[in-house]
Formats: C-alpha cells, sequence, structure tokens
C-alpha cells in the first residue's frame, strides 16, 4: 500500500522523484521504504533499470531517513558519499529501497539502503554518509 503523506514528502522535497514515479510505502525514523516501477524509458540497451535509476531511488530513500533522524536544530542534510554495489539487474516488476540509518550523529548521518526486485532478490547495497545542515 502506498504513503500518501510519505509520497508528498518524497515528491515536494525532491521533485525528480516525481518524474521517476518513486512511491513511497512506509517512512519512519527506523525505516524508509520506496519503490520504482520498472519502464523501458529508464532502462539500458540490456532491459535493466539504469544504474543511475536505482542510485537515484537509493540516494533519495536515504536522503529522508536521514531527514527524519535530524539531530535538534539540524535544518536538512545533504548527500556527502554515497557508495553502491550492484548485484543484479531489474528487468521487470518494481525496484524496493529500504533504508536504515546506521549512525545519526550531529554532524553525520549514515544510512544503508538495500534494493531488491518483486522477487525479494537483492539487487543493490548503498551505504551513503549524509551532512547534516
Amino acid at each position: 500500500m502506498t504513503d500518501i503523506a510519505g509520497t508528498q514528502l518524497f515528491h515536494r522535497s525532491m521533485p525528480f522523484t516525481e518524474r521517476l514515479g518513486v512511491e513511497v510505502l512506509e517512512h519512519t525514523p527506523a525505516l524508509v521504504r520506496s519503490r520504482l516501477a520498472w519502464d523501458e524509458t529508464l532502462c539500458t540497451l540490456g532491459g535493466a533499470l539504469h544504474g543511475g535509476v536505482l542510485m537515484s531511488l537509493a540516494d533519495a530513500t536515504g536522503a529522508v531517513c536521514a531527514f527524519l533522524n535530524l539531530p535538534e536544530g539540524g535544518q536538512g542534510t545533504t548527500t556527502i558519499e554515497s557508495k553502491t554495489n550492484f548485484l543484479r539487474g531489474v528487468r521487470s516488476g518494481y525496484a524496493v529501497a529500504t533504508s536504515r540509518p546506521l549512525h545519526a550523529g550531529r554532524g553525520v548521518i549514515v544510512v544503508e539502503t538495500e534494493i531488491h526486485d518483486v522477487e525479494g532478490q537483492l539487487v543493490a547495497k548503498v551505504t551513503q554518509t549524509q551532512a547534516v545542515l
């Protein structure tokens, strides 16, 4: 089921996510889940979702997770480092991203995001560091 408030938060704060068609499934400080439907216009010639699309999904999902874990007085975050391991392609259905905070400090927040396909197979693992603004 789509989390309407979460989807609006993504689209309002990151309009690019609306253009990609990102839908939020859940958003709490402990867990943010979103998904993106496979679409041939977002693919490589081989029919797999482009790595940049998957990274965009992970970055947006991780950014909201970091935002929901801001320390008192924090105004927002910005990605200062992101590392992605691609493990398989997404050739149909959805890519589902799940982000969890690993560290929520005063100056940086570290988030881990896993992307799975509709069959539950791990597609990519992303670790990103967000600077607190």
